[in-house]
């Protein structure tokens, strides 16, 4: 087995600054996994600038106001107004930083292939700025030999060696909005660099600012990771999801099925069905999977056809919707239905392919008259225009034909929409115990 090079003086520099806490860090991508992770960088003592082409978005953040709302906007301003973070639109200050974390979205086109040009951006903002002695660092969730492949010749093309000159790793994110128990800190962070001395300094890094780092041999190693977590989640719930829709068919309550089988001490974790996938991980990153399989030969079906599965279940919603009203004697075309929740999880105003849309897209095509109570979001962009949620009130849900429980906030007053709404969808079991006329489950 070859040994490792000695580590040089750029190498060295750069562990010094990270372990001193003078090293640089500039994170690439503001949202919901840049931002929380530069806070946490700069609550670390760090002096973050975190790189945006949102102008609105940066302003916001310079402001020491949060736009995301897992991260206090009291904890924002007090590292805006100590210096220790901000944001820039400026990309040539690329050349001053000693870390360059990359978190940009990574989504699908329309084929459902992996859209890379958001990271392939990034990296051609670092190439023509990049110094001696950089670490850079690619979160954004991707198909295994993104970095290898793609990142690692864009860097080199100067005539930097990786481990030498630059080090690079790859480091899934494991943002969890909502969750009050795990967040940025406290995750263990899984790292993955190209040599030994790029896992090296990337596990300097993230040690200084999460409870526990996980380094692994190398960066496919941990892009897979991230895709194996998230397609273990999309494969149960596409089977617990095809359970609903069978025990439906033989008149059987799924959640009272799978709330006995959650007794068993051992071999068994519950998973629940419900209107669909949402978000930017779980719906996405198993395609990311499937299609680096076909790259190679190989026909991931199982994890496709829970894709399949899950992605039929807002028709699923829909349908439900018609059989109730049907039941209750009223068309379909014309009834006014109100959708309750339309984030794509309970607790939080993540709207990004929210199932619940899907929901009100179908029922609209079918001449629904469609209207929607959110706490956490206030409007959604819908076939073109704004639509503005209602407060959800006994009067608006006594106005509904049908209401739809697509998200179970917290928020919700669930005594008082058993009490007023006529006729329910419950696709979450959200009232569990409380009313059964008129309810119906997936």
């Amino acid at each position: 087995m070859p040994r490792t090079p000695r580590l040089g003086p750029a190498g060295r520099r750069l562990l010094d600054r990270i372990a001193s806490r003078r090293a640089r860090i500039g994170v690439i991508g503001l949202g919901y996994v840049g931002l929380p992770l530069a806070v946490e960088f700069a609550r670390a003592g760090f002096h973050v600038v975190g790189f945006e082409i949102d102008a609105k978005r940066a302003a916001t953040l310079n402001r020491g106001v949060s736009y995301i709302q897992d991260v206090p906007t009291k904890e924002v301003r007090a590292l805006v107004r100590s210096g220790h973070l901000r944001a820039s639109l400026d990309f040539r200050e690329i050349k001053s930083m000693d870390v360059l974390d990359i978190a940009v979205p990574t989504p699908l086109r329309k084929t459902k292939d992996p859209d890379v040009s958001y990271i392939v951006a990034a990296v051609n903002e670092i190439v023509p700025r990049m110094k001696r002695g950089q670490l850079v660092i690619l979160e954004s969730t991707t198909y295994p030999g993104t970095t290898d492949e793609l990142l690692l010749p864009m860097l080199s093309a100067g005539g930097y060696a990786v481990g030498k000159d630059f080090f690079l790793a790859f480091s899934p994110e494991r943002v969890d909005p909502g969750n009050i128990h795990y967040q940025t800190h406290n995750i263990p962070k899984v790292v993955g660099g190209v040599t030994p001395h790029c896992t090296k300094a990337a596990s300097l890094l993230y040690g200084s600012v999460v409870d526990r780092v996980v380094p692994v041999t190398s960066t496919r190693v941990s892009e897979m990771v991230k895709l194996l977590e998230n397609t273990f989640r999309s494969v149960n719930i596409g089977l617990v999801n095809e359970m609903a829709l069978l025990c439906d068919k033989m008149k059987i309550d799924v959640w009272e099925v799978i709330d006995a089988a959650a007794t068993k001490p051992f071999g068994f974790m519950p998973f629940y069905p419900g209107p669909g996938l949402g978000g930017h991980c779980i719906p996405i990153d198993p395609f990311y999977l499937s299609w680096k399989a076909r790259q190679a030969g190989f026909e991931a079906r199982f994890i496709e056809l829970a894709g399949v599965v899950n992605g039929s279940m807002p028709h699923h919603v829909a349908k439900r919707v018609g059989e109730a009203l049907n039941a209750a004697r009223k068309p379909l075309r014309g009834s006014k239905v109100l959708i309750l929740g339309v984030s794509y999880k309970a607790d939080i105003d993540d709207v990004r392919e929210s199932p619940s849309l899907d929901i009100m897209e179908t029922l609209t095509g079918d001449g629904v008259q469609i209207a929607f109570a959110d706490p956490h979001v206030a409007s959604i962009r819908f076939q073109g225009g704004t639509l503005r949620g209602k407060k959800l009130t006994p009067s608006v849900l006594r106005q509904a034909d049908c209401v739809v429980i697509a998200t179970a906030h917290r928020a919700f007053d669930y005594k008082m929409i058993s009490k007023h709404a006529r006729l329910i969808v419950d696709a979450r079991n959200a009232l569990k115990g409380r009313r059964t006329r008129g309810v119906y489950k997936l």
